[in-house]
């Protein structure tokens, strides 16, 4: 039985500790579509059929039966930047498999032909306000660009960004905290989802976000 244990345990991907983040954050090779966390969130490009799902995100799709396919109109989830849409996945049954996290949270990103990675700064905002919103201290994201079609940038281009907007948007709540003003409780992390092979990428543009944080924040 403790072989078995051992084994399961090993099977798990193993996550990677950023130092000397203000919030704790750690990188997880794992697709958001096989996450348990309370909140997953995923980001979306303009619903239009130019934009194809690939990888986790057909996934995602399959997983949810679809549903991905059915919200991505231009009458319904527009897909625009910063447009969000909060998902409850059905529970599990015999007949479908659903997602193991508890919610969905996808946030648009606009036209997919004109991204530049620093539109993630605002994503990065959504991110942490929306997760405190829904009462979530510990959320999972992944970016989903790779997976949206767009390729031109580097996973640490994306993460940097990323991070530079949830990080700032944490000093903000800092500052509404001493005032007793703030909307919610506090995000205490962050779990940032990516491939296996673009860990090392993706921790570099992390720690560069973290870097280039001014000395208040750190």
């Amino acid at each position: 039985m403790s072989l078995l244990l051992a084994g399961l345990a090993a099977a798990q991907p193993a996550a990677v500790d950023i130092p000397n983040s203000p919030v704790p954050i750690q990188i997880l090779a794992q697709s958001p579509a096989d996450t348990k966390t309370d909140l997953q969130i995923i980001c979306l490009f303009r619903s239009t059929p130019a934009n194809t799902l690939h990888g986790s995100l057909l996934e995602t799709n399959s997983k949810l039966t679809g549903l991905l396919d059915r919200i991505r109109k231009q009458d319904l989830f527009r897909g625009e930047l910063g447009e969000t849409l909060l998902i409850a996945p059905p529970a599990h049954d015999l007949k479908a498999r659903s997602l193991e996290a508890k919610r969905l949270l996808i946030i648009g990103l606009g036209d997919s032909g004109t991204f530049a990675p620093e539109r993630m700064q605002l994503v990065g905002e959504i991110v942490y306000w929306e997760a405190g919103r829904l009462g979530v201290a510990h959320p999972f994201f992944a970016p989903t660009i790779l997976d949206g079609g767009v390729n031109k940038f580097s996973t640490g281009q994306v993460a940097e960004q990323v991070i530079a907007g949830f990080l700032r948007a944490s000093a903000t709540n800092s500052v509404l905290e001493a005032s007793h003003a703030a909307p919610g409780p506090r995000v205490s992390a962050l779990t940032f989802l990516a491939g296996a092979k673009n860990v090392a990428s993706t921790r570099e543009g992390i720690e560069k976000a973290i870097a280039a944080l001014p000395r208040t924040h750190q």
